[in-house]
């Protein structure tokens, strides 16, 4: 892929950080979006001059600052390409019944509103030049359940199946819509469920290889890289080390 203006939802770290260093390459140009703006510009001084890139601060929450920050985007990185939907987060692991409202309301309003706000911002236009792609990240959560899952494997689920209704609108255009689904990935994704505790992110991983976020942009990338006339609808993937459990069983002493 070169010459396209790609978008990528934060930016800042794991795989939207790896996303940009994949796609750093020919005439792409990157507009790299995400709350925290120092690790957007720490992107930008890396690549230096090979690659003309913009740095946006935003917090995908807020429809009102996506509607203005992709407006206000310069002449040269408007008309977006690929729109890769990063951004996104887990939190917590508690059971529903002792789970934080809050935390669900955050996992709610960043891994669906804030992909709504920037494919319905970015899709119009797409649709109106007849090219593009955007590309959402999803989870092996949204159709495998786990204790503790709860609202992030639903937000997943949305990812998911908004994916393959965007594919049945877009019938009849060029733009196409993919979902790809990583399972366990080491990246700050399990320092943000639990909120710092490293021990416990640490565990989520240890005496294991997990995917890492330069496996899933590699993969990303492949996607995006495919003949205009095809379309990857959903593609899931995990670590050779993960795999499905069995069904579990609670077995009852009283019968």
């Amino acid at each position: 892929m070169s010459g396209k203006v790609i978008l990528i939802t934060g930016a800042s770290a794991g795989f939207g950080a790896a996303c940009a260093r994949a796609f750093a390459e020919g005439d792409n140009r990157l507009v790299l979006a995400a709350r925290r703006l120092e690790p957007l510009l720490a992107l930008q001084r890396e690549f230096g001059d090979k690659l003309p890139v913009q740095a946006v601060q935003l917090d995908v929450r807020d429809r009102t600052a996506v509607e203005a920050a992709l407006t206000a985007l310069p002449a040269g990185f408007r008309d977006i390409d690929l729109l890769i939907n990063n951004a996104g987060l887990a939190l917590g692991l508690e059971p529903a019944h002792q789970a934080s409202l809050d935390d669900w309301d955050t996992m709610v309003d960043t891994n669906i509103k804030g992909l709504m706000y920037c494919t319905h911002a970015l899709l119009p236009g797409m649709v109106a030049r007849n090219r593009g792609h955007i590309i959402n990240i999803g989870s092996t959560a949204g159709a495998w359940p786990y204790p503790g899952g709860n609202v992030y494997g639903g937000t997943k689920a949305f990812v998911e199946q908004f994916t393959r209704n965007l594919r049945s609108d877009l019938l009849g255009s060029r733009v196409r819509a993919t979902c790809i689904a990583p399972g366990m990935a080491e990246t700050e994704f399990s320092q943000v469920r639990f909120k710092g505790d490293q021990q416990k992110a640490d565990k989520v991983y240890a005496s294991c290889q997990p995917l890492t976020a330069e496996d899933v942009a590699g993969i990303i990338k492949w996607i995006s890289d495919q003949p205009a006339h095809v379309n990857v609808n959903h593609l899931e993937v995990m670590s050779i080390d993960q795999s499905w459990g069995p069904l579990a069983v609670h077995r009852s002493t009283c019968v």
